[in-house]
């Protein structure tokens, strides 16, 4: 702001000059004070719960949205269930799901549901001399493993796909998801299609029965217990894996070959995804055909009211996934998840316009 003085004529006493001047700081002092009084009133502080899968990506958007706005997005990764939880009490702004929620609860509670990004769950070993990506698992392994019924690392199920891998004859050590949780769901999911016996013994969903080894709580509680137990395997999405120093598996998905976890195999994935074949773009892609295709691929979803009882909290938290979804693409990639194509998030802001609105009726945005 450009502050000017007008000098009286030369004759006039030089103390009204001076009054003259600190009148006008005064006045640019209040008008600064205003402004920022202003600013301070349009930034509202939003909480989000839910899906521990994509924290990592949540956290590194949250912490640039506010360098950048100034905004604070407070986000609590306590499971895909207690996300759900948390927003149909209302006591966050907005939920987090990576099990989709099926549309006659989205239309009970009146919630609408949109994608945000994509990861990749994978097995993590904790075995002497194996080395990120070294071992090989198929799915029916992978859910014999879990199931049981594979006892021990040097089984010759496992040692026929790891001919130059050498695997101790110790007991294997399952680690499993304690709480609800949107990773089990699509985990449990993938292993219901490619093992029958897993189906009809166990099943799938956020939580299930499971028949041997020991739960952590979150994505980062299992990679806690597998980083602690030796020749423990679990199931983390990509990023805690990777954070933690983690040895992953390679995985052989559909079409018979054996894939690396990374943002090439999830995106190959989710490259068919029919976003309106469900309703709130809830598909699931596990399993998906193609060679490149990595099998225990998800997106997350985020939940919102459509009628929104704070309308200016409601407008912040869309405010922050439009910014993430135009600006955090790169943050996402470096994390190795996988950004939503930009012909998906149009179709997520265009339903965002037409669907959310402010408690009086009016439209949200």
């Amino acid at each position: 702001m450009r502050v000017r003085v007008e000098y009286p004529h030369p004759n006039f006493n030089h103390d009204e000059v001076r009054e003259m001047i600190k009148t006008a700081f005064v006045r640019l002092a209040a008008t600064v004070a205003l402004s920022s009084a202003a600013f301070t009133a349009f930034a509202v502080d939003i909480t989000g719960a839910g899906a521990t899968f994509p924290a990592p990506v949540y956290a590194k958007w949250a912490a640039e949205y506010k360098a950048k706005t100034s905004n604070q997005v407070n986000y609590q990764a306590i499971g895909s269930g207690g996300g759900i939880q948390q927003i149909t009490a209302k006591t966050v702004d907005f939920g987090a799901t990576d099990d989709p929620m099926p549309g006659e609860q989205l239309d009970k509670l009146a919630l609408m549901q949109f994608p945000a990004v994509i990861g990749g769950t994978v097995p993590v070993v904790n075995i002497d001399g194996v080395k990120p990506g070294q071992l090989k698992l198929s799915g029916k392994v992978l859910a014999d493993v879990f199931q049981g019924t594979i006892k021990k690392w040097n089984d010759p199920a496992i040692q026929a796909l790891n001919a130059d891998v050498k695997l101790p004859a110790a007991d294997i050590v399952v680690v499993y998801r304690s709480d609800g949780s949107g990773t089990t769901a699509g985990w449990t999911n993938y292993l219901s299609k490619v093992s029958p016996e897993w189906k009809s013994a166990v099943g799938e969903g956020k939580s299930v029965q499971w028949p041997v080894g020991q739960g952590g709580k979150g994505n980062d509680g299992v990679a806690n217990y597998v980083r602690q137990l030796q020749n423990s395997i679990g199931y983390v999405e990509y990023a805690y894996a990777k954070g933690n120093a983690l040895a992953w598996t390679q995985l052989i998905n559909s079409a018979g070959k054996a894939v690396q976890p990374d943002q090439k195999t999830f995106a190959a994935a989710a490259a068919n995804a029919k976003w309106d074949s469900a309703p709130g773009m809830g598909v699931v892609l596990t399993n998906q055909p193609g060679d490149a295709s990595w099998p225990v691929t998800s997106a997350t979803f985020i939940l919102v009211y459509k009628t929104q009882e704070k309308p200016a909290n409601g407008k912040a938290v869309i405010d922050f996934f439009t910014w993430a979804f135009d600006s955090g693409s790169k943050l996402a990639a470096d994390l190795e998840y996988v950004p939503l194509p930009k012909e998906v998030t149009d179709k997520i802001k265009a339903d965002w316009k037409a669907t959310l609105k402010a408690a009086d009726g009016k439209p949200l945005l």
